[in-house]
């Protein structure tokens, strides 16, 4: 299972770090995503992190200002996000790709992801 939490409301500017929690399973062996979709849009990938810790992918949108990583011991990934926009609004997901400990893959897109967690909500709004 996956539990993301730390969403919440935010002025724009700020800083929101994000948990995603993952229990049955080691996050040292698999890949970990973090998507987002905000209202009437589609589901777009935020960051991801490679089993191994050792690689990363940013969208576009938030390269420069987000920076994800893991804590093995707590089996949790994190998404630190920075200088947060009015249009980083959405909800937010992190999901599971396996792969293998020690790899430095990364995946860059949904359909690569097999199991979701549940959303946290961003409310970036002055």
């Amino acid at each position: 299972q996956l539990q993301a939490s730390g969403g919440g409301l935010v002025q724009p500017g700020g800083s929101l770090t994000l948990s995603c929690a993952a229990s049955g399973f080691i996050v040292e062996e698999y890949v970990i995503g973090w998507f987002r979709q905000a209202p009437g849009q589609e589901r777009e990938i935020v960051s991801c992190i490679s089993a191994n810790g050792r690689n990363t992918y940013y969208g576009d949108s938030v390269k420069g200002r987000f920076t994800v990583s893991k804590d093995n011991a707590k089996n949790t990934v994190y998404l630190q996000m920075n200088s947060l926009k009015h249009e980083d609004t959405a909800l937010y997901y992190c999901a599971t790709a396996k792969s293998g400990r020690n790899d430095g893959r990364i995946y860059d897109e949904e359909h690569q992801y097999d199991w979701w967690g549940q959303g946290t909500l961003v409310t970036v709004s002055s």
